[in-house]
């Protein structure tokens, strides 16, 4: 083969491998690129993360005050009454069985739960739930 041959050979197959490396190397960058980042986990996901580690900054351990800990505005510090008459009516919700078709839930939404006297968006409000609090689902 002459000389002139042999160079436009070689600067053919150099080109040709350039660019088929160059494409894998582009397609793999925008795959890399493309892709949604792992979901981020922060120390506070976990609900038990409060109760298992400690305050830096006191030594003591973290709690957290529960729903039943927490007292209303009206009740007073002496009135007992009234706390044992709440545990009862729970004791009592939690006994009874459930109708057929029925499940216990739980509010998730952070600002709560809006109760309504029918579907329509402006029908009368007659109550509400709080965060986390749960509930007694009888039809969707």
């Amino acid at each position: 083969m002459r000389w002139f041959a042999k160079t436009f050979t070689g600067l053919l197959l150099a080109a040709a491998l350039l660019a088929i490396g160059s494409y894998f190397a582009v397609n793999y960058a925008y795959n890399q690129l493309t892709q949604l980042p792992p979901k981020p986990t922060f120390p506070n996901d976990n609900p038990n993360f409060i109760k298992k580690n400690k305050s830096k900054s006191t030594g003591k351990n973290i709690t957290l005050p529960q729903k039943d800990d927490e007292k209303p505005d009206n009740e007073k510090p002496g009135d007992k009454q009234s706390g044992k008459g709440k545990s009862k009516e729970k004791e009592e919700l939690k006994l009874k069985p459930l109708p057929a078709g029925a499940f216990e839930g739980r509010v998730t939404y952070p600002q709560g739960l809006v109760l309504r006297s029918s579907a329509a968006q402006d029908s009368g409000t007659i109550g509400g739930l709080e965060f986390n609090e749960t509930l007694t689902v009888v039809e969707t």
